[in-house]
């Protein structure tokens, strides 16, 4: 087995190596004067299980572009398997055509990938279960909420409810109240815009509730702040908590979270993070999660095992 770090998340996958008390492979990647990427693997490959570690970060085209590299390099290299560590998948809220003339960019990714030599995906909470269709090689979707699970029963939070900001994440949001014991309410909401919400209605009491929202990410926080207003106006207790697994922070995002007074907010490291960013930020490690499975992978052991503990 090697692992080996892409440009968008070096810490991360620095403590995935760590945990599987690994070194990092050394590859050379960088960026000719005319913008194009460049990679190499400055130590053999040839008969390993080569693990690329990259996620989808704000310089989002530039590195897919470099996973695509590293990808075919290490195939063209007789790597024995090509796992791609991919923890926030790239272009996933565009799995389908709802406007016409649109592309199904999450597919296209995902044909990209095969392409270019990947045997194997593993991604994190992924925005739409069915991109997991748009492969013909496994893909582990894995689920970050038996991170978020430990911390928030640390908490003890009384009254708890947590909060589906749209449809869309009341499958995670159910799950997730499901392994806490707390009830579970919907919110529906309409988006008139790209990165605009109005929420509609609440499906379920949450009057004197301590609320918990949870999403698969926290984009321009539009919805988030929304459905806090939302919340708030049918009673719910005022320290409202948020939290979700891939923190993008894009556009207004910090802005609106600074002045949104949220009694928390909770997001995970599938993307990099400065901590402290605003107020009541708390960022919680997803590489004990991945080396796990990448453990179990390597032992060939079931990685199913690891959500029954």
């Amino acid at each position: 087995m090697r692992l080996f770090a892409g440009s968008s998340h070096p810490a991360l996958a620095q403590a995935i190596a760590k945990h599987l008390s690994q070194d990092l492979g050394n590859v050379n990647a960088k960026e000719f004067s005319c913008g194009e990427r460049y990679v190499r693997f400055e130590e053999s490959v040839r008969g390993k299980s080569v693990y690329l570690i990259q996620t989808a970060s704000p310089n989002i085209n530039e590195h897919l572009m470099e996973l695509l590299l590293m990808c075919q390099a290490a195939k063209l290299s007789f790597a024995q398997s090509v796992h791609v560590v991919l923890p926030n998948f790239p272009y996933a809220r565009q799995d389908r055509v709802s406007h016409w003339r649109e592309p199904i960019s999450a597919k296209l990714v995902a044909h990209l990938l095969e392409e270019a030599g990947a045997d194997h995906v593993m991604t994190l909470n992924l925005h739409s279960a069915q991109i997991q269709g748009f492969f013909s090689i496994p893909v582990d979707i894995l689920d970050s909420s038996k991170i978020f699970e430990a911390y928030v029963r640390s908490k003890k939070l009384k009254n708890l409810i947590v909060v589906g900001p749209d449809i869309g994440s009341a499958k995670y949001a159910k799950v997730f109240a499901d392994v806490l014991g707390a009830e579970l309410a919907i919110l529906h909401k309409s988006r008139p815009e790209h990165h605009q919400t109005e929420v509609l209605d609440v499906v379920g009491d949450v009057e004197g509730k301590t609320c918990l929202i949870f999403d698969d990410m926290i984009d321009t926080a539009g919805t988030l702040l929304s459905a806090k207003e939302a919340l708030l106006e049918r009673g719910a207790n005022p320290d409202v908590y948020a939290a979700a697994t891939h923190a993008i922070f894009s556009g207004p995002a910090l802005e609106r979270l600074s002045n949104a007074g949220f009694k928390e907010v909770i997001v995970s490291d599938s993307m990099p993070v400065q901590k402290d960013t605003f107020p009541g930020l708390t960022i919680l490690s997803v590489a004990p999660l991945i080396a796990e499975v990448i453990d179990h992978i390597e032992r060939g052991e079931s990685v199913t095992e690891i959500y029954d503990t």
